[in-house]
């Protein structure tokens, strides 16, 4: 063999093993691909969240996410989870389900999101549902307790806070044992209100009691003088609110107005301090249940763990709404732990279903989650706003 034909055929050899090689890497690049999961890259974890964050309930959308964003800081500044750092997309849908819907889509099907997390109301993630479900998107930690995200069992919704049947039922309770039978009922004339409505009336008919009268608001109004015409003349001793904290004020502040001396109570939903900073002096002695630990109480490990946590991200304002973002993103960090590092949405389900109270603990919040059982906690308490716009619990 000539030295030039020794020459090309070693060439030809040469090529031929390279271009081997580049065609096992790109085999094996697009084997990695198409195995990695929407959402999920070997240095991200990326999830999206649509919520009122401008308009009348904004309130509830900013502190969900200041509380959620400050734990995933934390993880990310450790490291992130198996590697990957946590983002978030946040998209504003101003407490409206057409938004909310139009959001989830876009985060979906534009975004790539792996996940869904704390969406704020019952309207909006109604209209989110068929969306993610279709889609078989994880929906974690929305910020509603209505029943239509709990019954039937939807294997991509996961709930950490009671629901509106528990909490009304904790506050008809404790009008009850009080001896206070002439209720009145305030509710947003949309899905969460009829929700809440519908648990008073359940509580109610438990306990041989009828709704004294029923006034409603409209979403996103604060316009609540048709409200104050139909409660004021049957005089109350209690008026439950199921709404925002816009609305809401404005009913305590104009009934107040018209020398109204009985009681307001409120579920949790109503945005705790954003209550209490509209109302101001009118706020005095309002009750709201509460579905998280009072983040005042420093004796138990995660509320110590929030401050601390709050206080070193330079976040001062402590409330029950960005508390409730903060265990929420606890918990879902938890779950992707549990996951493993070839994470899917599917091992991501499966890992929530096993987190419970003998295998978790969320530092004084009990969590429990079953492959039949997708409602985390049953948790109410009571808190009432006292001066200076503070908590009694």
């Amino acid at each position: 063999m000539t030295m030039f034909k020794k020459f090309a055929v070693n060439e030809f050899v040469g090529v031929s093993k390279a271009k081997t090689k580049i065609g096992v890497a790109l085999v094996l690049m697009a084997m990695a691909n198409a195995q990695a999961e929407t959402g999920v890259t070997d240095r991200k974890i990326l999830l999206g969240q649509s919520a009122a964050f401008s308009g009348p309930a904004a309130q509830l959308g900013l502190q969900l996410n200041s509380g959620a964003k400050t734990y995933f800081d934390q993880v990310n500044a450790a490291g992130g989870v198996y590697g990957r750092k946590i983002e978030i997309i946040q998209k504003d849908d101003k407490y409206e389900a057409d938004l909310a819907a139009a959001n989830t889509k876009a985060l979906i099907e534009n975004d790539g999101v792996f996940a869904l997390f704390g969406y704020v109301g019952t309207a909006t993630s109604n209209a989110a549902l068929p969306i993610f479900t279709q889609a078989k998107v994880p929906f974690f930690a929305p910020y509603t307790g209505a029943q239509s995200l709990r019954e039937p069992l939807n294997r991509q919704i996961f709930n950490i806070r009671a629901s509106y049947n528990d909490e009304t039922e904790y506050l008809v309770d404790r009008l009850a044992n009080l001896g206070t039978k002439n209720i009145a009922v305030f509710y947003q004339n949309d899905a969460y209100g009829k929700a809440g409505l519908a648990g008073v009336e359940q509580a109610m008919k438990k306990r041989n009691l009828r709704i004294a009268e029923m006034a409603t608001g409209e979403r996103n109004s604060s316009d609540v003088s048709a409200a104050v015409a139909k409660l004021l003349p049957k005089r109350p001793d209690a008026i439950i609110q199921i709404s925002t904290y816009a609305a809401s004020s404005a009913l305590v502040k104009e009934m107040h107005k018209a020398a109204y001396t009985g009681m307001f109570y409120n579920v949790s939903f109503v945005g705790s301090q954003a209550l209490a900073d509209t109302l101001d002096k009118d706020g005095v002695g309002v009750v709201i249940s509460q579905v998280v630990p009072f983040p005042w109480s420093p004796s138990i490990p995660v509320v110590a763990e929030y401050t601390k946590s709050m206080e070193k991200a330079g976040n001062k304002n402590l409330n029950f709404s960005s508390f409730e973002g903060y265990l929420a993103a606890k918990v879902f960090v938890e779950g992707l732990k549990r996951a493993g590092s070839g994470l899917t949405r599917e091992k991501l389900v499966s890992a929530l279903e096993s987190i419970n109270r003998s295998s978790y603990d969320a530092g004084g919040f009990d969590v429990s989650f079953s492959p039949s059982n997708h409602n985390g906690s049953k948790y109410v308490d009571m808190t009432v706003i006292s001066k200076d716009k503070k908590f009694r619990n």
